[in-house]
């Protein structure tokens, strides 16, 4: 076999490996849809590689050898010209697992009917020598097949080209350019045989200029596809501006696959790595299927989310941004990721702050209403009293009869005014904590000696029962606080007649005092504000009034000192709290 290299010959075969190089470049490193225009370039390669090797052989028999290897090329590259199309606009053949290997049915049947043309020459019906020309070129006589391999290629081509202006004739700009040059890269091609076809372009006789159309339109993309990236969504300075964002960003095309991403999506996941250009967006997001519903609405919408990854989490704001012209159908979707954990904890922070900061206003408005009714006016009261008697409007007898309920006033007083002084002093300057051993028995017997008479006063029996030496560590006077309080609470809501039980419970860790009493109990609703320390107030049995405050400075100073408090109460029978408060080993005597 003689190769004589002419001109044509040799661009043709050096323009077929450039392209074959850089579309098998192409296939292996771009995604699914993309690789398929690299298999159609591969084909357009071969075609016009071996036929570039046909023009430099001089003899028929020579000519139809690397002819038949030229067809191989030749019958595969309009089928996979319009797999590609489907591919790439994202045509969904789930249902369909036969419509792409039926595409290849007619380039199978015209090569092994290329191939045993020599047995029925339905494709060409005879060969011949054109030495016209500066080199012999391979003269044919088509057969009836031949025009079937011209129509359906010719269809196939214009069918690809149709689905692609089809899908994109009203998408955004980048979309449109890259449609316009895969356009061109269907139909250049088509109307330079065409014309050939017609003898209007034709050097001389029998050469065939199609592949050297198709080599030229097929590098023109294969540079676009590298250099500048044509499938992709890139915006004007990318690395600029995507890259600056806190935000992570992922663009996704209409396909729901990624086209472009930021390096700081990838904080987001557990697998940066799972982030790639054609990376399915129901791999990426399948254990947030919330998020992927946001990206298959094509809304713009905001959703929060939370991810968890080794036992950490934190909360995302996941911002859907559809990316189209005005009117156009969606063509890619910008996905926004903010990681907002420190915003939510800040918020949450400032709302209990704000909540916080109204119930302590509340109570302050409270108090000086206190202060301006039940401790101005028993105060009042007495001033008044002790000018009447050194006037004589009230005689000395008169006074020692009120006396008794001057003295049980004064004991409100006493109380109330002991309240708010604690009170204002933890709230203007907190409490200087002084953890100390305590005798719980002792400290509950003197507490019980000052409250007798009260208790007297309204027939009440204080029924103590602690074990000696109960010794625990706490702050003597928030202790004493805690005791008086409870006790005077009780007695004040106790009816008359019935007693109040002050006792210990043995605990492992920690003493436990108990005060219970026999009278009306505590609503459902005042227990609630009780136990999330909101302040309320409630007449006793003998319509003593209150503050509202003791008990909160109970809860409080119980906890200021690692202690718990919890309430039982039943409406007409009576209420129990039980308190507890780090225990204390008995002090060795020297």
């Amino acid at each position: 076999m003689e190769f004589i290299l002419n001109p044509y010959a040799f661009t043709l075969i050096i323009s077929s490996l450039v392209v074959g190089g850089l579309s098998i470049y192409i296939a292996i490193k771009l995604e699914d849809s993309v690789r398929w225009i690299g298999f159609t370039m591969l084909a357009s390669s071969v075609w016009g590689f071996f036929y570039g090797i046909e023009l430099t052989v001089q003899t028929v028999e020579d000519m139809l050898v690397w002819s038949k290897l030229q067809y191989a090329g030749l019958v595969m590259a309009p089928s996979s010209w319009v797999v590609f199309s489907m591919k790439y606009t994202g045509y969904e053949t789930k249902d369909k697992p036969w419509l792409y290997p039926s595409l290849f049915v007619l380039p199978a049947v015209t090569y092994l009917l290329v191939l045993t043309n020599s047995w029925h020459h339905l494709h060409y019906k005879s060969n011949w020598l054109i030495t016209s020309g500066p080199f012999p070129i391979l003269g044919i006589e088509k057969g009836l097949w031949y025009p079937v391999q011209v129509i359906y290629s010719y269809f196939f081509y214009f069918l690809g080209t149709f689905i692609l202006w089809k899908r994109f004739k009203y998408a955004n700009l980048h979309f449109r350019r890259q449609t316009l040059l895969l356009i061109m890269g269907g139909l250049f091609p088509l109307i330079f045989n065409a014309l050939y076809q017609a003898s209007w372009i034709k050097p001389f006789e029998g050469l065939d200029m199609t592949p050297y159309a198709f080599l030229f339109t097929y590098l023109l993309i294969s540079i676009a596809i590298l250099r500048f990236n044509l499938f992709n969504i890139k915006p004007v300075a990318r690395e600029k501006i995507l890259e600056v964002m806190t935000r992570g960003a992922i663009i996704f095309d209409h396909r729901q696959k990624i086209v472009d991403f930021n390096s700081a999506a990838g904080k987001f996941w557990r697998k940066p790595l799972d982030l790639k250009i054609g990376a399915a967006a129901r791999e990426i997001f399948r254990s947030h299927p919330e998020i992927l519903n946001l990206l298959e609405s094509q809304n713009h919408q905001i959703l929060q989310s939370r991810i968890v990854q080794s036992g950490n989490s934190w909360d995302i704001k996941v911002e859907c941004v559809p990316i189209s012209d005005s009117g156009a159908i969606v063509s890619g979707v910008l996905m926004l990721f903010e990681n907002i954990t420190e915003q939510i904890k800040t918020n949450e922070q400032l709302k209990k702050q704000a909540t916080e900061l109204q119930q302590l206003n509340d109570l302050k408005d409270k108090f000086f209403s206190i202060i301006s009714h039940d401790l101005k006016g028993p105060v009042f009261g007495v001033k008044e009293l002790i000018h009447l008697t050194q006037n004589g409007i009230v005689t000395e007898e008169e006074f020692l009869e009120m006396l008794p309920e001057i003295s049980k006033n004064m004991e409100q007083v006493a109380i109330l005014l002991e309240n708010l002084l604690a009170w204002t002093s933890s709230q203007l300057r907190g409490e200087y904590l002084q953890p100390q051993l305590l005798d719980l028995n002792k400290l509950i017997g003197n507490q019980k000696n000052l409250l007798e008479r009260l208790a007297r006063e309204k027939s009440i029996t204080l029924d103590l029962n602690c074990f000696e030496d109960n010794w625990v560590i706490a702050d003597k006077n928030m202790m004493e606080l805690i005791i008086r309080n409870l006790v005077s609470n009780a007695i004040k809501f106790s009816t008359p007649g019935s007693k109040v039980l002050i006792y210990c419970e043995d605990g492992e860790d920690e003493a436990v005092l108990c005060v219970q009493d026999f009278g009306v109990g505590i609503p459902e609703e005042n227990l609630r504000k009780l136990n999330t320390g909101i302040s309320f107030t409630t007449r006793g049995q003998s319509n003593e009034s209150g503050t509202g405050l003791g008990l909160l400075l109970v809860r409080d100073y119980i906890a200021k000192n690692s202690g718990t408090m919890t309430v039982h109460s039943t409406l007409g029978q009576g209420t129990k709290f039980r308190i507890t408060v780090p225990k204390a080993n008995q002090p060795q005597l020297s």
